[in-house]
């Protein structure tokens, strides 16, 4: 009897977990056939759902489209929501493509463009004060597209900062596109006026400036041209990091000058010293005379001079216009690195005497008169046309 009421009782079905349902589907066609019996119409929505999902990852990170969607227009959420759809936004741009193949992704890339210039027009706009999160998102986006280490082959055929036999075309970077837009939206953020420089000065550290500054010696002129006007407003709002950035530019010049004598930006980081240097306070600084000195002559000395010759006269007649008396080290300088066999430099520092002599006073010009009055005759006697 007992047996028969037990008998009549409906058997419960063991539980499994996920893993043990998802087992046997991939494991064997018995169990796909089963799994597939009762909820086709769901897993086949779902494998739809994971074929888009599997699509939209070649553009979007995991992270990202498990948030707020980043094609929305900013225009089209509130304001308690913008911050959160720029990070996703930023987020979304840390991917990066292969340019070298123009028809490679080209889908993604217009896509990735659209949402740089959307985020520019954003930051450009200052509705809104960047949040933490966003600054940090910022400057993750900007090293992931900017910060990189250039080729060999990049850099085989270079003299130098546009040598004297340096006569090849510029190279120019195939990803422009997308760099150009990422360095105008940094502009952008570092003169805005929604930024705190307490909370951006964590991020836009000393490391992230060091690699800014690896990036002039790109060869395409256009990089270089924006990192000249990024790192000169970085200067200006950043007060905390000018000792370090014009530490830093010293020790490029000091490799250049002392070991590689290549590099592609020589020029542009004068043009931000030549700006630097307008601003210096008077009396001049014992370590502004020391980097005139020992970084701004000896720039005198590599054969890549006229690449960046009028830049470095104009820096040098900066420091005498704040400090007369070094009229008389540049001359002293000069007359150490002077070319004997290279005409066309002796022509060169000839002009800059020139000028110089402009500017001196008879103190200073009694100190070098001798010396400099030999080296000149040594010109007039010269067999040279010029």
């Amino acid at each position: 009897m007992l047996k028969q009421i037990l008998s009549k009782i409906p058997r419960r079905t063991p539980r499994l977990d996920s893993g043990e349902l998802i087992q046997p589907a991939s494991g064997s066609p018995d169990g796909a056939q089963k799994s597939g019996g009762g909820g086709g119409g769901s897993n086949s929505s779902s494998a739809r759902s994971g074929g888009l999902r599997r699509a939209s990852s070649v553009v979007f990170p995991a992270s990202v489209i498990a948030g707020i969607e980043p094609l929305v227009p900013f225009k089209d959420v509130p304001a308690s929501e913008k911050m959160n759809l720029l990070v996703s936004k930023l987020s979304l741009c840390c991917v990066t493509f292969d340019f070298t193949d123009p028809g490679k992704n080209t889908m993604e890339k217009d896509v990735k463009r659209q949402i740089l210039m959307e985020i520019l027009d954003f930051v450009a706009s200052g509705s809104v004060r960047f949040a933490e999160s966003a600054v940090l998102a910022m400057c993750r986006m900007c090293a992931i597209n900017l910060f990189r280490v250039f080729p060999p082959s990049y850099r085989s055929n270079s003299t130098g900062s546009g040598g004297e036999n340096d006569h090849d075309d510029p190279k120019f970077d195939p990803a422009w596109s997308h760099l150009q837009a990422v360095y105008d939206i940094l502009l952008k953020f570092v003169t805005s006026s929604c930024l705190d420089i307490k909370v951006a000065k964590k991020y836009i550290d000393h490391a992230f400036i060091l690699r800014l500054l690896d990036l002039f010696d790109s060869e395409d002129p256009r990089e270089r041209e924006c990192l000249k006007t990024v790192m000169h407003r970085i200067y200006g709002k950043f007060m905390v990091h000018r000792p370090f950035i014009r530490k830093s530019i010293s020790t490029i010049f000091y490799r250049f000058v002392s070991e590689t004598e290549k590099h592609n930006g020589i020029s542009e980081l004068l043009e931000i010293f030549g700006s630097v240097i307008s601003g210096f306070a008077l009396p001049l600084k014992e370590e502004h005379k020391i980097f005139f000195s020992r970084v701004v002559i000896p720039l005198h000395k590599p054969k890549s001079l006229g690449a960046y010759f009028q830049q470095l006269s104009y820096c040098i007649m900066q420091f005498i216009e704040k400090e007369p008396r070094l009229a008389s080290v540049v001359i002293k300088g000069l007359l150490k690195y002077w070319p004997i066999t290279n005409s066309q430099k002796e022509v060169m520092f000839l002009g800059e005497i020139e000028e110089i002599l402009e500017m001196i006073n008879t103190v200073e010009f009694e100190k070098v008169m001798v010396p400099l009055f030999l080296r000149i005759s040594c010109c007039i006697n010269s067999f040279h046309f010029q």
